[in-house]
This record gives structure tokens, sequence and C-alpha cells, in this order.
């Protein structure tokens, strides 16, 4: 519930494009999610999404089964507000995914900006179970934490960093990386924050 507090306060107090990690385009996920070979059909989770522009560019490409969940209702409200009647049309789940238990099989995870906020290993192993219980076969993760030169804190919060190695390591064996995105994301204060993407596949 602590976890959960601090990010209903964040959204209460700051509009969806005044938190550190808006992006009026989200230009890279969007990239390896084409790299992901991704279909209209198929179905995409996106985790933390509830302020973010990802699922409105998804819509605007036809993208058909759409989800997203945060732990906010708070960010899911400014989701809803924000799409209108299209927002009947996405799966909205307020859940802490550390502890969520997927309904389904997704084609792909999406995650910018949940992970690296998990500096508790017990948070981090649960997290893998989540995301590994809500795949299907051969099924695609993307995952955007802070480089290794990345910001030590974010939101009033610390925060792991990692290199695309040590991110690997996290997910286990059971993920193969295939493709590694560097960012210097520009935030709404105009600070400079170096981001790392990385696309991994399912190993069976």
């Amino acid at each position: 519930m602590e976890r959960r507090a601090h990010w209903e306060r964040i959204y209460q107090e700051k509009q969806p494009d005044e938190v550190s990690w808006y992006q009026a385009d989200p230009t890279l996920s969007l990239t390896l999610i084409d790299a992901a070979g991704v279909l209209p059909d198929d179905p995409i989770i996106d985790i933390g999404g509830g302020a973010s522009l990802l699922i409105d560019r998804l819509l605007e490409r036809s993208f058909r089964d759409l989800t997203v969940l945060d732990i906010a209702d708070t960010a899911l409200a400014h989701l809803r507000l924000r799409l209108g009647a299209a927002s009947e049309r996405i799966a909205l789940i307020r859940a802490d995914v550390t502890q969520f238990a997927s309904p389904r099989k997704y084609a792909l995870w999406h995650d910018r900006a949940v992970f690296y906020f998990l500096t508790d290993p017990i948070d981090r192993r649960a997290y893998v179970a989540a995301l590994t219980a809500a795949l299907r076969l051969r099924a695609h993760v993307i995952i955007a934490t802070f480089a290794l030169d990345g910001p030590p804190r974010c939101s009033g919060l610390d925060v792991a960093r990692y290199d695309p190695e040590g991110l690997a390591s996290q997910l286990g064996s059971g993920f193969h990386l295939v493709r590694v995105e560097q960012e210097q994301h520009i935030t709404p204060a105009q600070r400079v924050q170096h981001f790392q993407y990385c696309l991994f596949r399912a190993a069976a």
C-alpha cells in the first residue's frame, strides 16, 4: 500500500506531461515493437503505462488488443480522460506488477520506467515471475531503464541502473537479448537522463 500511495500522490500532484519520464512521442518503444514483429491483433501489455502516450500511438497504428497496467488509479484516470471513448477498447488493470497474476498470455510486454524502481531483489524476482507467467511462447519483452550513467533517483525514490548484460542477468536464461538502444531523454524540466532500451525474446 505504501508504494501505491506514493504513486497516487505523484499523479495527483502532477499532470501526466509534468512527470520526468513523459515523452510526447515514444519513438524508441515503437521502433522496438516494430522490430519484434508484433502484429495488430497480437495482445500487448504496457506496464506502468497510465501516463504514457504509447497506447495512443498503438491505437493510431490499428493495434486492437491492448492492456495497460498501472499501480495508480489516478494514472489510469488520466488515460481514460485523454482517450475518451477509445479507452473502452483498452483493458485497464490497477495492480502492483510485483503482485500481478495475469489471466491471459501476451505477445509483448512493454515497460518503460517501472523495473528500475524495484531496488529490492525480492520485488525484482516477483516482477520476473509475473512477466514470465504472462507471456506466450516466443513472446517479446521491451524494458527501458536508466543506463549506468543515468540518475540514481527518480520521483523521490532510489532506482537501480543497468547495462544490457546486467538487465539480462535479472531476467535470467529464459530470455535472449535481441537488441539494445540508447536514449538521451529530455525531461519536462529540460534535464538529460540516459536510458537504455532492451528487446528480449522468450527462449521458449
